[in-house]
């Protein structure tokens, strides 16, 4: 009988060596080597926990494609993790997964060397987590300490640093709120704030976990007057952060909705969804949009801010999650009197509702129906035939016949009778066959 290679602490056929490992660069070296603390580090939390992609391919189980945590070693010179080698044998194969060989011997050997090289690797990366994880902890306090003390350039360039860290480190995200970082950052922000210093700080404040006493903090008519500001006239990243700093004081259970009830944030948040050099802001404005206008004295300004005709000419181009929200927004402000007459006003608006039934999702249907619904409604003389004739009713007959929800096949049901008011059967019939306009 051979001799078997799994008697040597080998990987696929490579004897390695504490020695070795550092040289080839295996392992980097330094922390972490020797025992002592390392050694009592548990394996599994410590893959479970760093999570690594860089890990070495001779550490990996060929089987699995994971760390091993307790390798062992065929008659073949293929190592495997233990578990995984005897659900391979379980399964009722004999020979090797890697090589298929057929094996002259099916016992396995503990590599006891390539475990010690796995643990120690993996030891090490977290000792150096461990380590960088504290300095940047003791950095982000120090930071903190610094701007209660300076002004000007100086207090730009704290808040600058700290954004880094602050966004690279979720170590120093939590350091910045167990110090009381956020009433510091929040003190910052104020009638007489700089736009320099206000876009740092919030470019901070969005990284952190509010609680409710700061977001009542932040609510104070003049630290939102600032946000305000600065999501209409920041740059791109600031007013996405004060966008998503806005929704984040929505949370707030005691959130007055007085405070949003302003032209200027519904200006800026038209901007953003307008905005097409940067998709990324779209969706964000129409979430904030969506949040706010369950309100009715907000409804009622999207309209004087003229955001019905603008958002109605924007379907055609939206993506089906910005379409969602923004047939959400146009379906709220239909329930207004100046949001019907708003919608009815716009030419777009039936030929662009009718286009979306059947055409993205149920949701979007459902809400393109309701909007239609209470524009017919309020002249079905002139309205549902204008429906009728961009191919309203045979959408209809199409959501009918469909297998969606039975509330929106009545929906349609209703507003297919409305259409058939102002023709004779045989013309209505006529009407309610497919055409090229609407497919």
């Amino acid at each position: 009988m051979p001799v078997c290679p799994s008697k040597t602490d080998g990987v696929n056929g490579q004897v390695l060596d504490l020695d070795t490992a550092v040289k080839d660069g295996v392992l980097g070296g330094g922390i972490g080597f020797g025992g002592g603390f390392a050694d009592k580090l548990d394996l599994n939390k410590l893959i479970e926990e760093l999570d690594l992609p860089d890990v070495p391919s001779v550490f990996i189980c060929p089987i699995s494609l994971e760390p091993m945590q307790d390798p062992v070693t065929l008659c073949t010179g293929q190592t495997y993790e233990r578990s995984n080698i005897l659900k391979w044998f379980n399964m009722g194969h004999f020979t090797c997964p890697t090589t298929m060989q057929e094996l002259w011997d099916d016992s396995v050997t503990p590599n006891k060397t390539l475990h010690q090289l796995i643990h120690t690797w993996f030891s090490q990366k977290y000792l150096q987590m461990k380590k960088k994880s504290e300095d940047v902890q003791g950095t982000a306090s120090e930071i903190l300490d610094t701007l209660k003390r300076v002004k000007g350039q100086a207090r730009v360039q704290s808040l600058k640093e700290l954004r880094r860290i602050v966004t690279n480190h979720i170590t120093a995200r939590t350091a910045v709120v167990e110090k009381g970082g956020v009433s510091v950052l929040s003190s910052l922000l104020g009638p007489y704030t700089s736009h320099v210093i206000g876009s740092e700080v919030v470019s901070i404040l969005v990284n952190l976990s509010l609680d409710s006493s700061s977001r009542l903090n932040l609510m104070q008519p003049a630290k939102v007057s600032l946000v305000i500001d600065m999501l209409n006239e920041g740059s791109i990243e600031t007013k996405i952060n004060c966008t998503k700093l806005i929704q984040t004081l929505m949370e707030e259970d005691d959130f007055q909705v007085e405070i949003l009830c302003s032209h200027s944030l519904l200006v800026g948040l038209m901007r953003l969804v307008r905005d097409k050099r940067h998709p990324n802001g779209n969706l964000l404005g129409l979430q904030l949009l969506k949040s706010i206008c369950w309100h009715k004295q907000v409804r009622i300004l999207i309209v004087n801010i003229g955001a019905v005709p603008q958002l109605v000419d924007l379907l055609p181009g939206m993506n089906s999650e910005c379409l969602e929200l923004a047939l959400f927004i146009l379906d709220a402000v239909s329930t207004v009197q100046e949001g019907n007459i708003a919608l009815s006003s716009c030419s777009n608006t039936i030929p662009n509702m009718v286009k979306v039934l059947m055409r993205v999702s149920e949701t979007c249907t459902q809400l393109a129906l309701s909007i239609l619904w209470s524009i017919c409604k309020l002249s079905p003389e002139e309205y549902a035939s204008i429906a009728v004739e961009v191919g309203l009713a045979a959408k209809l007959l199409l959501v009918i016949q469909s297998g969606c929800d039975p509330l929106l096949k009545q929906r349609s049901a209703e507003l297919l009778k409305l259409c058939s008011l102002n023709y004779s059967d045989s013309i209505f019939i006529s009407k309610c066959k497919l055409t090229k306009t609407i497919r």
